[in-house]
């Protein structure tokens, strides 16, 4: 078994497109990031090449990673082994500068520790996520009033200034907001929820990738909070996603915040694994932006 590193999205997708969508759920980050990509083109998360890796013996990959700088490396579940090769590989290339890892808590903290003994580096936690799936949507009872739209590019002013609030509270959504925006406005992946003809919420969703999506961009305005909006908002775009035939419906909480993951449990989402974004820091390194916006 051994890595194969490539900077070619092409070949990437030709080799680990299958073991990637045969468990769409875990590797979830990986294929809406993957999807992103042929979408928008290498430069969609920064001006530095992404990275792709997979980990294969004879014909049977086992595992893959990608690395959108700025961004730390998104791994999938991986065997112990392989997280520590990868951390070899990776560490003897001059031309990476790996700046943490972002993966299910076992594969990363694997990882780190293997980083940390080859480099000196010292490991932090940056956030812990939990992955959720839906199982039977329960939406809101009794109802908020007003109703759902597909968001359009009227609305492009205000989602920006909903999606740059939620990134100052979340330190998820970083770099340009505005090119986030535009590829949600692109596939019609945003839903406003509207009351008397104003947005009061926003729930997004990724692109659809190996019957799997996920919830993305929940928002509501400080002002507006506390009368269920955003969980009629997720419902939504919940149900839509189910009605278009999605199989798969995920979204990831943060699990310091009670609040969100009290109300997707509500809507019917179930949890399904706990992930980890991890730092690396040293005397010569400074701690650049965390998480990924996909």
């Amino acid at each position: 078994m051994a890595w194969t590193v490539t900077y070619d999205l092409d070949e990437f997708r030709a080799a680990a497109g299958d073991f990637l969508g045969a468990r769409p759920a875990r590797h979830t980050t990986l294929l809406t990031v993957v999807s992103s990509l042929v979408a928008g083109g290498s430069g969609r998360y920064g001006e530095q090449p992404p990275v792709y890796g997979w980990w294969a013996g004879e014909g049977s990959v086992e595992g893959a990673f990608l690395c959108t700088p700025p961004y730390p490396p998104l791994l999938s579940p991986l065997p112990g082994e392989a997280a520590r090769a990868l951390a070899r590989t990776l560490a003897g290339d001059g031309e990476q500068k790996i700046t943490g890892v972002n993966a299910g808590r076992e594969t990363a903290e694997t990882f780190a520790t293997a980083w940390t003994d080859l480099t000196g580096a010292v490991s932090d936690v940056e956030q812990n996520h939990r992955l959720y799936r839906l199982s039977t949507l329960t939406p809101p009872d009794p109802a908020p009033p007003g109703r759902p739209r597909t968001a359009t590019a009227a609305d492009r002013d205000l989602l920006l200034t909903w999606c740059e609030g939620f990134a100052r509270e979340t330190d998820v959504l970083r770099g340009d907001v505005a090119a986030v925006v535009d590829d949600k406005l692109s596939y019609d992946g945003i839903t406003l929820w509207e009351l008397d003809g104003r947005p009061v919420a926003c729930a997004g969703i990724s692109r659809t990738v190996a019957g799997m999506a996920r919830v993305v961009l929940v928002y509501t305005p400080p002002e507006l909070r506390g009368r269920g909006y955003a969980g009629a908002a997720t419902a939504a775009v919940s149900r839509a996603a189910r009605a278009a035939g999605v199989r798969e419906i995920l979204l990831f909480t943060d699990l310091g915040n009670p609040t969100s993951n009290a109300l997707y449990q509500r809507l019917g989402y179930r949890p399904l694994e706990d992930h980890v974004v991890l730092s690396f820091t040293s005397a010569e390194r400074t701690v650049p932006e965390q998480g990924h916006p996909s």
